[in-house]
């Protein structure tokens, strides 16, 4: 399924409402001006609220597991809005939530 392309400037959270960044931006392809994102590059997660049993229990990272099929760049494909993840320590997604809507990849 066609997608926008996430760049820096998206904004992911995890399943919880954290923060979620890329650790690796992407400088070959901008759009919107700004690098975007490959499957390969983790997302860091700030300020995970998530708890078992009022024990703290936040997601530290995200990485991507499906991404685009057909959109590459260095041989790495690249991060669509409705692209997969995962978050460590406890399996729950990434939520891609806001990002440029004028390069489309699939």
């Amino acid at each position: 399924m066609p997608g926008p392309l996430l760049h820096v400037g998206a904004t992911v959270l995890c399943a919880h409402g954290g923060t979620a960044t890329p650790t690796a931006p992407n400088p070959r392809v901008l759009v919107s001006g700004q690098p975007t994102v490959v499957m390969s590059a983790p997302y860091a997660i700030a300020g995970c609220p998530f708890n078992v049993s009022g024990s703290p229990v936040p997601c530290v990272t995200g990485q991507w597991v499906v991404a685009a099929l057909r959109v590459q760049s260095s041989g790495q494909p690249l991060v669509l809005m409705d692209s997969q993840a995962v978050c460590v320590p406890n399996g729950t997604p990434l939520l891609p939530v806001a990002a440029q809507p004028r390069v489309i990849g699939s």
